[in-house]
């Protein structure tokens, strides 16, 4: 125990350390730096302006020039005022504010009218925008705010007049030097990521920058070679992030190649291997998997993002680099989060779900995790990050994770993961077309004393999928009002939920009408004395839709360990469930 609290204290002023070194040199180079150095000449003109593959929507431009600004589900009325001026209802809505995402929205409407109003609100935040706003002028709010004006220019700066014309130009040019000058001192991650693809785009679209686009390619691909895994996968663990590389990072490409710079290995290895990713996280209704921090999923943007897959290669089945594991085969995919968490500098968005999963059939997605919240409500972030929210087992109601929780900290560093699983085991075997996974982690061994080990095997057709949770108990074992477990199994809000045969299964019907049946039994598989299990039905929630938080509901197997160490489960699809419905719990064998 005082091993482990000194382990987090040294991670957490580690943390804190890294952080006030990135704002003293970031300050130096943006500010004091910044002064005495010589800057680099003005650029004459923008020479190419790269594509936003991201869909524009003409209503949102409707209500952009009728003064309503919607953003992360907050609506404000500015009533005649600049937004730049009011004072907005949250960070997150004044971050997409600054970030100017939105001026995609009016181009595809009036378009004297939208140019005018792009102009005009482009000036608003020249005009009105302290230097030291700490939203407007973080280093990955610059990088968007950067891309948004470069990929858009065409709107507003055709047929502009000279004034706004130069004035947007040394703007543009005073944010370039800023994000040239603080990239080292941007936080880890996404940020980085962000700021390099910014700069890269810059540099690929200003006349008379060709001296720094060599400089700009090379620093794109130190930050593509460190975050992009051997697999594909984001060095966060998170799929989002592959989405949001590549909605980027395909307009630069396009970019180079129009201005006859030939685009480097790096990037181009980089590419080939996310694209697959994409289709590793895939449900067959289109929407990704809810692991680490993913929400929502823009299903148009990777529509059009897979569109510049010329390979459509499949994706890969092990992904051991990233941590996760799918398993498929007719219509059901089960997609299993079998990885540590990721390093704490680039954890903040990370979950405890490890060994959860989800599953799907066909268009019908079944088993889910509960996702990640649109808006930064820190109380509800820290709901959906404990492994309780994920489909998995939870043991003493402790997630097998530590999140920072000093909240005197958070302003600082964030809530990074402090410890959590770090020995994970992963065996995988196929064989006559039958897929088994079998993974375990160590997440609950300091405290507890137990190895959590799941096991999930699909038959050739997909027709089933058998569970295995073993509690493994090490050294002396856990005390003895220390071994409860529940396994929880969420369910899609679009799936309907009963019980069967007197509380001994679950049926769960989807909206076309395919039903799956779930059972559970204290056992190991095919053991002839296996005792039935009671699986409850409880409300779950489910955060990561389109239209909100939506209610809905789970599967609960409560045991102890010194009871029942071993559950055995299954889903089978109730066609094929009728011929073996006495026996929900035998062949196949799982390779335990």
């Amino acid at each position: 125990m005082v091993a482990r609290v000194l382990s987090e204290q040294l991670q957490i002023w580690r943390l804190v350390l890294s952080h006030m070194s990135r704002h003293a040199m970031g300050w130096m180079r943006a500010g004091l730096v910044g002064r005495i150095l010589p800057g680099t000449p003005l650029p004459d003109r923008l020479v190419i302006a790269p594509q936003d593959i991201r869909t524009a929507d003409p209503i949102i431009a409707e209500d952009i020039y009728a003064g309503r600004f919607a953003f992360v589900g907050q609506l404000v009325e500015v009533g005649g005022q600049s937004p730049f001026e009011i004072r907005p209802p949250s960070a997150e809505w004044s971050r997409a504010l600054h970030e100017f995402g939105w001026l995609r929205h009016l181009r595809v409407s009036d378009r004297a009218l939208s140019q005018s109003n792009a102009r005009a609100l482009i000036e608003d935040w020249i005009r009105l925008t302290p230097r030291k706003h700490p939203i407007a002028w973080a280093p990955e709010v610059v990088a968007r705010r950067v891309q948004s004006w470069l990929s858009q220019s065409p709107l507003f700066l055709e047929g502009c007049n000279r004034t706004f014309y130069r004035r947007f130009m040394r703007s543009l040019h005073k944010q370039i030097v800023y994000l040239r000058n603080i990239i080292n001192e941007a936080p880890e991650g996404m940020a980085r990521m962000r700021v390099a693809i910014a700069l890269a785009a810059a540099s690929a679209s200003a006349s008379g920058s060709s001296r720094f686009v060599r400089q700009a390619a090379k620093r794109l691909d130190y930050e593509l070679e460190h975050q992009i895994l051997p697999d594909g996968g984001h060095i966060s663990r998170s799929p989002g992030a592959i989405i949001e590389i590549l909605a980027d990072l395909l307009p630069v490409r396009q970019a180079f190649n129009a201005r006859g710079i030939a685009p480097s290995q790096a990037m181009m290895n980089a590419i080939d291997r996310m694209m697959p990713m994409l289709r590793f996280f895939w449900h067959g209704d289109g929407s990704f998997a809810l692991f680490n921090g993913m929400s929502t999923t823009p299903t148009d943007l990777v529509a059009t993002i897979l569109a510049y897959d010329d390979a459509r290669g499949a994706p890969p089945n092990n992904a051991s680099h990233s941590g996760y594991q799918r398993i498929a085969s007719g219509r059901t995919v089960v997609i299993l989060d079998a990885g540590p968490p990721p390093p704490a500098a680039v954890s903040h968005r990370a979950h405890a779900g490890c060994l959860s999963f989800e599953m799907s059939s066909g268009r019908n997605i079944i088993v889910v995790n509960c996702g990640a919240p649109t808006r930064d409500r820190e109380a509800l972030w820290q709901v959906v990050r404990a492994t309780a929210a994920h489909s998995t087992a939870v043991l003493n109601d402790t997630s097998s994770c530590r999140f920072l929780r000093a909240a005197w900290l958070r302003r600082w560093i964030g809530t990074p993961i402090l410890s959590g699983p770090k020995k994970i085991d992963v065996d995988r075997r196929e064989d006559d077309g039958v897929i088994s996974v079998t993974a375990s982690h160590d997440g609950y061994a300091r405290r507890f004393n137990v190895i959590h080990e799941r096991g999930l095997l699909m038959t050739a057709d997909g027709g089933r999928i058998i569970g295995v949770d073993r509690f493994r108990t090490v050294g002396k074992g856990p005390r003895r009002d220390a071994d409860q477990y529940a396994i929880r199994f969420h369910l899609h809000p679009t799936v309907k939920a009963s019980r069967l045969r007197s509380g001994d299964a679950i049926l769960i019907v989807c909206p076309d009408g395919e039903a799956w049946e779930f059972t559970a039994h204290s056992s190991e598989p095919g053991d002839p004395d296996a005792e039935q299990l009671d699986a409850m039905l409880e409300e779950s929630i489910y955060l990561s839709d389109t239209h909100g938080h939506r209610r809905t509901e789970q599967i609960v197997v409560y045991g102890r360990i010194r009871h029942a160490p071993t559950v055995t489960w299954s889903l089978t699809r109730q066609a094929a469930a009728t011929a073996t419905r006495g026996r929900t719990y035998g062949e196949p064998e799982l390779p335990l």
